[in-house]
């Protein structure tokens, strides 16, 4: 920044009018009394030392912040890795360098009205009376203040730790007497965001690219029709991340898709604690798994205000850090134990972009440790220019080997396509996250008794499991035969729905009984056959915890066995099921 007085010209607003006096900029640095009057414009009056105004609304900012007058300089990038105020709308991002990480306070002031006020607004504040001062704040940003008062629109990025920052700032803001009020109520009404897409980055193999701004439409259209790239990274949130936003909402990744783009979330959240960023996790593995969780759970919330839904993958962008330093290592394995957790219990698969030398190394080296917590796909950041999925000697061939990596082979390169320059970080991605039937099916049902199952148990009994899930609506993922996360929420979910303990994922003799015998049903007696004999049989042998042959005859060791169920539940011994048996086995009781 430079030490001499600085001031910002006035510009012309959009649509060819002029600010006037009342809503002009003025910013002085180091200037106080006489000097300042004489160094102001002709016809402005000059502010208070350190002092800006725009559209009647008065902030004091440090020396040390830069001010950015974006009608001036509509194509400046609106970066979150120093310290700034921004004014105006955010125009044109395509020159932001394609990987910053943020976490420095920034603030932007624009006119409240419908360009502004778009789906991208997150948790919106309204300060009817202008008193800027009284507005809370969350604990960190983003936050989104509507000054009524004088028609402006605050946003605030920050971290937890310059929150007092952005407070201080915040508490020397008021009106002048030219703040012209704007209502929110008199503003065109946003659209809720539509799921636009359950399975992103969904099914492909090919390049893609990143940027730290999503790119305009015309732009995107350009590089559809121009280039070989089919998949676009996006930064939907994290304290840390690094650009403004202001194309990104739920229309643009619902175009996006649409058009046949495979969509790739990325979350900037806490980094390494042995790193410079001015946001990171603790040292403590148990609050750094209690950090992650909690990303994890904010990832999920502005995934789903862009329409992004479950199962989706979504990234954890954890940079690189002193992978020698064990305790930070164990804070960020744990973290990422912790932001897996979190995705999958809202059901969307958890994906780590990392360093190859640190994050993606110590990802392989705890790949045993994680449990059911293992994050599903990697995303390997190593500029070997090498348009593959190979991670070389960070990560073996045997590890995330079912389409599940992402390889950054480039970055910081300016493309330009149909006219449309950007600076972006190349991909090559060979991903497979849509859900798919399971495999195997049907498969072998029938045993001689059904043992308990819990992770990570594996083998013919999972794969029974899975496909009865299945049958029974709830999604367990592929047939794999081992009982992974989403096999375990499919049978939390099921248990649930049959009124049983739904508080771990294992499947004992009465979660078996209603499985085995979900479905369809018909009365059946001495001489009935087919597949519902087949399924009270193995219902029975579950419950009983003894072999009832499962024949597909209704024989008498079979009317014995209903007998024996009937007569332990205190029911009528009929030695037929009929509704009141078919409920019971069915309600796994």
């Amino acid at each position: 920044m430079p030490t001499s007085p600085r001031r910002i010209p006035l510009a012309t607003a959009r649509g060819g009018a002029a600010f006037v006096v009342a809503s002009a900029l003025v910013l002085s640095l180091d200037l106080s009394g006489a000097d300042a009057a004489s160094a102001a414009p002709p016809g402005v009056t000059p502010v208070a030392p350190h002092s800006v105004v725009f559209h009647g609304v008065r902030l004091v900012v440090p020396n040390s912040w830069e001010v950015v007058d974006l009608v001036a300089q509509p194509h400046a990038c609106v970066r979150y890795d120093r310290p700034a105020l921004y004014l105006g709308h955010t125009g044109d991002q395509s020159d932001c360098p394609s990987h910053l990480l943020g976490g420095a306070p920034a603030l932007q002031l624009e006119p409240l009205d419908a360009e502004a006020l778009g789906p991208r607004t997150p948790m919106l504040t309204v300060a009817p009376s202008g008193d800027i001062a009284a507005v809370p704040l969350p604990q960190s940003g983003p936050a989104s203040v509507a000054i009524e008062g004088a028609g402006v629109l605050l946003s605030a990025a920050y971290g937890a730790a310059n929150a007092p920052v952005v407070t201080r700032i915040l508490s020397t803001g008021g009106l002048t007497s030219d703040a012209v009020p704007t209502l929110v109520s008199s503003l065109p009404a946003g659209q809720a965001a539509p799921a636009v897409g359950a399975n992103m980055p969904g099914n492909y193999r090919g390049k893609g690219f990143d940027a730290c701004a999503a790119p305009s439409q015309a732009a995107m259209d350009g590089w559809r029709r121009s280039s070989d790239y089919r998949s676009v990274g996006i930064y939907i949130g994290g304290v840390n991340r690094g650009c403004s936003q202001a194309n990104l909402n739920s229309t643009w990744v619902s175009r996006q898709v649409g058009y046949g783009w495979h969509v790739v979330p990325a979350y900037v959240g806490l980094q390494a604690p042995c790193t410079s960023f001015r946001n990171r996790l603790s040292y403590g593995v148990t609050t750094a798994r209690v950090q992650g969780r909690s990303d994890g759970a904010d990832a999920v919330a502005k995934a789903q205000a862009l329409g992004i839904a479950a199962p989706s993958t979504l990234y954890s962008d954890m940079e690189g850090y002193d992978s020698s330093n064990p305790s930070c290592v164990a804070a960020v394995m744990s973290y990422l134990t912790g932001w897996t957790y979190a995705l999958h219990r809202y059901g969307f698969e958890a994906g780590v972009y990392s360093s190859a030398s640190s994050g993606i190394h110590d990802l392989s080296t705890h790949y045993n440790s994680f449990g059911d917590n293992r994050p599903d796909e990697i995303w390997i950041a190593w500029w070997n220019y090498r348009a593959d999925v190979d991670g070389g000697s960070y990560v073996p061939d045997s590890q995330w080997r079912d389409h599940q990596r992402l390889h950054q082979f480039v970055g910081n390169s300016s493309e330009n396509y149909a006219g449309y320059s950007i600076q972006i970080d190349r991909n090559f991605l060979d991903v497979s996250t849509s859900v798919r039937p399971p495999r195997g099916c049907p498969t072998n049902l029938n045993f001689k008794s059904y043992p308990m199952l819990r992770w990570p148990d594996h083998g013919a009994f999972v794969v029974a499991a899975q496909c009865l899930l299945a049958r029974a609506g709830f999604d367990p993922g592929a047939a794999t035969g081992r009982l992974g996360w989403r096999t375990a929420a499919a049978i939390r979910a099921f248990k649930a729905s049959r009124g049983l303990d739904s508080d771990d994922a294992a499947i004992r003799r009465w979660a078996w009984t209603a499985l085995t015998s979900a479905g369809p049903t018909q009365f059946l007696q001495i001489g009935s056959h087919g597949s519902r004999v087949r399924k009270v049989q193995r219902a029975l042998t579950a419950h009983l915890q003894r072999t009832v042959a499962i024949s597909g005859k209704y024989d008498v060791a079979t009317r014995n066995a209903v007998l024996s169920y009937q007569k332990s539940l205190g029911m009528r011994a009929t030695g037929t099921v009929g509704v009141p048996t078919w409920h019971a086995l069915q309600a796994g009781i």
